[in-house]
């Protein structure tokens, strides 16, 4: 996730449409995000806090990550716009298997546990804000609208924890953390033949309670002794 930059305020004293009023959300279908995978790659690049000569490699782990969300079933994909792209955020619904939260360190909530069995809860991939869009809200109104979209009563996410931008933006959004999922390496990743494999990345879980909440857990993310999480 590319966090906003901080909206400088307007200069004399005429009145102007705020950013909110002038970028507006559109979804895409899979055939249009496949179309436009380009344009969304170069928005990822102008967006992004990548190292001068990275670009390439960031553009395409990008690409890879998108990819991979399409063939989701439940996949969804938004764009903020006004004359050109603002933003993007995307996503799918988490498989009732519970296969998404494998690598989870210990046991899951237990009404996590429930929400995924029940098919309720939809994992936001990637969020990217245009660092010269001017407006701090966007990042939020996108993943508000595309949960909201699919009436989910549980947003996921992970997040590296070395972003601190994105793992702050997110829990000031009122996401909470839940532990570590440790996913394997990138196996697009070329190295040395005589390298060894590193040890799975560890990644913050987060998670966005919308629905009701159980009583005496007004967060409603009970923690049960028995819940185990997947195989």
């Amino acid at each position: 996730m590319t966090a906003p930059l901080r909206q400088e305020p307007g200069r004399g004293g005429g009145s102007r449409p705020t950013p909110a009023q002038a970028v507006r959300l559109r979804r895409l279908n899979r055939w249009q995000a496949e179309t436009l995978r380009e344009d969304l790659a170069d928005l990822y690049v102008e967006s992004s806090r990548a190292q001068a000569g990275q670009e390439y490699r960031g553009r395409e782990r990008f690409l890879r990550r998108l990819t991979g969300s399409i063939r989701q079933a439940g996949f969804a994909l938004l764009i903020a716009e006004n004359v050109a792209f603002a933003g993007c955020a995307y996503g799918f619904s988490v498989p009732r298997d519970g296969t998404w939260w494998r690598g989870f360190d210990g046991p899951l909530p237990q009404r996590v546990e429930q929400l995924t069995a029940s098919g309720h809860v939809f994992a936001i991939t990637e969020i990217v804000v245009h660092p010269h869009t001017g407006d701090r809200e966007l990042a939020r109104r996108l993943q508000e609208r595309l949960l909201a979209d699919h009436h989910a009563s549980l947003g996921a996410t992970l997040v590296d924890p070395t972003d601190a931008a994105a793992y702050d933006a997110f829990r000031s959004w009122g996401w909470q953390d839940i532990g570590t999922i440790r996913r394997p390496p990138d196996p697009t990743v070329l190295r040395p033949a005589s390298a060894s494999v590193p040890p799975p990345a560890p990644l913050r879980a987060l998670v966005l309670s919308l629905g009701p909440h159980p009583a005496g857990h007004p967060d409603g993310l009970a923690h049960e002794n028995r819940t185990q999480r997947p195989d």
